[in-house]
């Protein structure tokens, strides 16, 4: 008689062999079952480590690139906060556009710029802005 099964001899320790008797001996089961059953699951874990390998360094790559528009977004911040700062109170009475004032415009662009670096260096920019946003959420509450 053909069989679609290939059969397979190997040795278990007591311990092992005890517990598989003891799990065959009920009713509907089968060394053959259990241990088909066992060596199935065995193989699926195997193939989900398969899916980490696969799609791992492509996880990583997106929260690299993640990462890196956070930074972005937060450096967009500091300058958002900075200039705003900056509009307000110390541009707000500007003399009438000329070279000279031209000049003044560049060396303060370049002030703004430096200070922007500064602030993201010192890493101190986002917090900062986050805890200005949560003070006037608090403010809100209170009304």
């Amino acid at each position: 008689m053909q069989t679609s099964k290939i059969r397979h001899q190997f040795y278990l320790p007591d311990d092992l062999s005890r517990a598989l008797d003891e799990l065959a001996s009920k009713p509907g089961s089968s060394k053959t079952a259990i241990l088909t059953d066992a060596l199935r699951a065995w193989f699926d874990r195997k193939a989900s480590n398969e899916i980490d390998e696969r799609f791992g360094p492509r996880l990583d790559r997106q929260q690299r690139i993640a990462q890196r528009s956070e930074a972005m977004l937060g450096a967009i911040a500091e300058m958002l906060d900075l200039f705003v700062a900056h509009q307000l109170t110390l541009t707000a009475h500007q003399p009438p556009f000329d070279t000279e004032t031209g000049q003044l415009g560049r060396q303060r662009y370049q002030q703004f710029i430096d200070q922007v670096a500064r602030r993201l260096a010192s890493n101190r920019g986002v917090p900062r802005l986050i805890a200005a946003i949560e003070n006037n959420d608090d403010r809100k509450d209170i009304a």
